[in-house]
């Protein structure tokens, strides 16, 4: 099948369109408001971009009155959000972080897990994420779409302080990925989990470039 989707329908009875690029990173991000209201939000559309420095990412569609969400709002506000790994054991109060709100409410209320606060903006982190980033807000690039849900805020941000428990480093000093157990987007509600990795190394690769792939320390 093929189809053009700006102008034609797939037949299919659910758009395919967010179940192909998988699996997706998820942002899960906390935040907080210029009078101290405590955000925290899953999106799915989460990426890091280079790394040196590091930066990253995440994308917002608005509301379908034109709103926009939070999370961005308190970022440019503030100049400040996190980014908390959202791993398996954890997949329910990412998924409870997601509920709608009215304005006077905090999504941490209805969370179970312990809050810590980052170091360069008192914004809460979830202590049992084993990764934490201290994103400051650079620049947001709005992008129209044919509907105000379809219209989104792609916010750019750098990485000023990583988090990172000791409990998911290996002794030769890796990330334990197989151990943190990370979750992933899909496709319609699906989410999918890390449990398998396979290593694999560019043939011929220059120095540089496997600085740059492996992440070798300066």
């Amino acid at each position: 099948m093929k189809f053009n989707p700006l102008t034609e329908s797939s037949g299919l009875p659910h758009s395919p369109f967010k179940g192909c690029t998988v699996p997706r990173p998820i942002g899960w991000l906390s935040s907080v408001s210029e009078d101290g209201q405590e955000n925290i939000a899953p999106y799915s559309q989460w990426q890091n971009l280079p790394f040196d420095p590091p930066m990253v990412m995440f994308s917002a569609n608005h509301y379908p009155d034109g709103r926009r969400k939070d999370t961005v709002i308190n970022a440019e506000r503030t100049g400040w959000f996190v980014w908390n790994m959202a791993t398996y054991p954890l997949r329910e109060e990412v998924n409870k972080s997601a509920m709608a709100l009215e304005m006077d409410e905090s999504e941490w209320d209805h969370l179970d897990v312990t809050k810590i606060y980052a170091d360069n903006y008192p914004i809460p982190m979830v202590k049992e994420s084993p990764v934490h980033f201290e994103c400051r807000y650079l620049s947001t690039q709005c992008l129209m779409g044919n509907s105000n849900q379809g219209s989104i805020d792609v916010v750019f941000a750098r990485v000023e302080k990583i988090h990172i428990n000791d409990d998911y480093l290996t002794e030769d000093g890796l990330l334990d990925i197989l151990k943190a157990e990370p979750i992933a987007r899909m496709g319609y509600f699906d989410y999918t989990v890390v449990r398998e990795k396979f290593e694999m190394r560019v043939p011929g690769a220059s120095a540089e470039a496997r600085q740059g792939l492996e992440g070798t320390a300066n």
